[in-house]
C-alpha cells in the first residue's frame, strides 16, 4: 500500500529531530483516494490477523504500538479501524489519562510497565508514557532536569522492552492546528459527538506551540531502531489509518512468528478418534 521510501520519509532516524513545523498533516503520502484506501486496509486487516494469530501461537514475544498526538488526532479512531479486525483475546488496550492517587504513589513507570503486552499479544496505548515527559513539562509539573531524567529512563524502558521480546512501533498522529479546530467544533456543535467535548481540549490548544516544542525534543531524544518514532499524517482519516495498518502489518511481517511444532503425542490421539 505505502512504498518503502514513503515509510522512510515518516520514520524519524536515531539523532535527527522530527522536525514537525516542516511536516505536512494533510499529506497523502500518494495514495490512490479514500474508498481505494478503505479497501486496502480490509486487506491488510486480514493479513494482520493472521500473523496476530500465529504470535499468539508462539508465546514468545509481543508488539507494542504507542499512539501519541495532540486532542482530536485520532488515537481511539485509529484503534477502531485498524485493530478492529483483530483477535480480541490476544490484544490489550490501554488509555492513560491523568494518573490515579494510587499510581501517583508510585513511579511514572509503574502504570506504564503494568499494562504492556504480555508475550503472544498486541498491546496499544492510547497515549503512554510520554504524557509523563511532554504534558507534565508543558503545565509545569517537572522541570527541565526532571524531563531530562525521564527521558534517560524511557529510552532505558524501551530498550528493556526490546531485549525482552517486545517489538515497539511509536506514531506521533500529526494533526494540523486548523483541521484540529473543525473537529473541536464539530464535537461542540454536534449532539451525536459532544460527549466527547472537554473544556481541558481548549486549554491544551491555547498551548500548542509549547506542545509541538515538548513533542519535538521527547521524539528527538527517544527515538530508536529497536523504538522508532513515526511521523503521521493525522488531517485526513483515512490518510493516518493506512500508515499505521501498513506500520502493524510489516511489524507482523517482520517478525515471523511461527506456530509450534504439532506435540509428538497429538498423533496416537488421533488414531483413537479415527477408531
Amino acid at each position: 500500500m505505502l512504498a518503502d521510501h514513503v515509510l522512510d520519509g515518516l520514520r524519524v532516524a536515531p539523532g535527527k529531530a522530527p522536525r514537525l513545523a516542516r511536516r505536512n498533516p494533510g499529506d497523502t503520502l500518494g495514495l490512490p483516494g479514500k474508498e481505494e484506501v478503505a479497501e486496502l486496509i480490509r486487506d491488510h486487516a486480514e493479513r494482520t490477523s493472521a500473523l496476530q494469530q500465529r504470535l499468539w501461537a508462539e508465546r514468545s514475544r509481543s508488539v507494542l504500538l504507542v499512539l501519541q498526538g495532540m486532542d482530536t488526532s485520532g488515537k481511539d479512531g485509529t484503534i477502531k479501524h485498524v485493530l478492529g479486525g483483530l483477535n480480541p483475546s490476544a490484544v490489550r488496550i490501554a488509555a492513560f489519562s491523568a494518573p490515579t492517587a494510587p499510581e501517583l504513589a508510585q513511579d511514572y513507570l509503574w502504570r506504564v510497565h503494568a499494562r504492556c503486552p504480555a508475550r503472544g499479544h498486541v498491546g496499544v496505548f492510547n497515549r503512554s508514557h510520554y504524557e509523563d515527559v511532554v504534558t507534565v513539562r508543558v503545565l509545569g509539573l517537572a522541570d527541565e532536569d526532571r524531563v531530562a531524567r525521564r527521558l534517560e529512563h524511557i529510552r532505558a524502558f524501551e530498550r528493556m522492552l526490546a531485549d525482552e521480546g517486545t517489538v515497539i512501533v511509536k506514531c506521533f498522529l500529526h494533526i494540523g492546528r486548523d483541521e484540529q479546530r473543525e473537529r473541536l467544533l464539530e464535537r461542540i456543535t454536534d449532539p451525536d459527538k459532544a460527549w466527547k467535548f472537554d473544556a481541558a481540549d481548549l486549554a491544551a490548544r491555547a498551548r500548542w506551540d509549547d506542545y509541538m516544542l515538548a513533542y519535538e525534543q521527547a521524539i528527538e531524544a527517544t527515538t530508536a531502531d529497536h523504538a522508532p518514532w513515526y511521523v503521521v499524517p493525522a488531517d485526513r482519516k483515512w490518510v493516518r489509518n493506512a500508515v499505521v495498518a501498513e506500520l502493524l502489518l510489516r511489524t507482523l511481517q517482520r517478525m515471523d512468528p511461527q506456530t509450534p511444532p504439532p506435540a509428538p503425542e497429538l498423533a496416537s490421539l488421533a488414531d483413537l478418534l479415527r477408531a
